[in-house]
This record gives structure tokens, C-alpha cells and sequence, in this order.
């Protein structure tokens, strides 16, 4: 047996289908909650950043959630349109646009506070089996990102 032979091509034997049909489940049990908030589930993930960590620049959110910042441009002028941020450009360079949470903003994350509880929950393991898991993701996504690099 080749080392090749190891590795089935089977869809069901794939890492990247588990994880890529996982990532779709995930963001399937977010959705229902979100609606109540009135987001959608990259929004949410560019709200916890700004609960995090106010006052950023597109391209540091863009970087924080692993995007380029043209995709998020669409993103942060539909949040500015609900109301929940605002976008202002630099004053020491204009090419710069710092996004800031707005008090409405402010106040979503309040609701938000139930979700992660409820992910949990519909996760149906314990706390300890998700945080392994949690901790063996972001270590492959780090190897990845740096077998990507060199």
C-alpha cells in the first residue's frame, strides 16, 4: 500500500467535508436567534469584534475574522443602515474608515448575551469535550495559516 492509499477519496472520510458541513450546521442553529437581533451570521461575528474591542478599522475587523476588507465593506454599510455602527473616515488618512458601535449597538450585545448558552446546548456535549475541540481547531487553522505561508 502507497502512502497515497491511506488517504480514501471518499466524501465522508474528508477532513475538510466534516469541518465544511459542520461550519454549515453551525451556522444553521445561529440563525434563528440572529433574525431576533436582526442579523445575519457574519454580522454577528463583525459585532462580536466590536463588543470586543470598539472603535476599529475595516481592515482590523477584516483581519480579526480572517476576510479581505472588500468583503466587508458591503457588510459594515448594512449594519451602519441598522443602525448599529458608524463608519468615519481617518483623519490622519483618509484611506482609513474606523467603525464605532452605536448605542443601539451597544446595547444588542445585552440580547446576544443568551446565544452562546443556547449554541452550547444544541451542541449536546460537554463544556470540557467543546473547548478540546475549540482548542484542536484553532491549532489547525494556525498550521494551515502557516503552511500557507511558507
Amino acid at each position: 500500500m502507497t502512502p497515497s492509499d491511506d488517504f480514501p477519496l471518499e466524501l465522508d472520510q474528508q477532513l475538510c467535508f466534516a469541518l465544511y458541513s459542520t461550519s454549515l450546521a453551525m451556522t444553521k442553529a445561529y440563525k434563528p436567534m440572529l433574525e431576533k437581533l436582526g442579523l445575519t451570521y457574519p454580522q454577528y461575528l463583525t459585532m462580536l469584534v466590536l463588543w470586543e474591542t470598539d472603535g476599529l478599522t475595516v481592515k482590523e475587523i477584516a483581519i480579526r475574522l480572517s476576510l479581505d476588507s472588500a468583503t466587508m465593506t458591503p457588510l459594515l454599510k448594512r449594519l451602519e443602515a441598522q443602525g448599529f455602527v458608524e463608519r468615519s473616515r481617518g483623519t490622519a488618512d483618509e484611506r482609513q474608515v474606523h467603525i464605532r458601535l452605536t448605542e443601539t449597538g451597544r446595547g444588542l450585545k445585552q440580547s446576544a448575551r443568551v446565544i452562546p448558552e443556547k449554541i452550547f446546548c444544541a451542541a449536546g456535549s460537554d463544556i470540557d469535550s467543546l473547548l478540546r475541540l475549540r482548542g484542536d481547531l484553532v491549532r489547525l487553522r494556525a498550521s494551515l495559516n502557516e503552511s500557507l505561508e511558507t
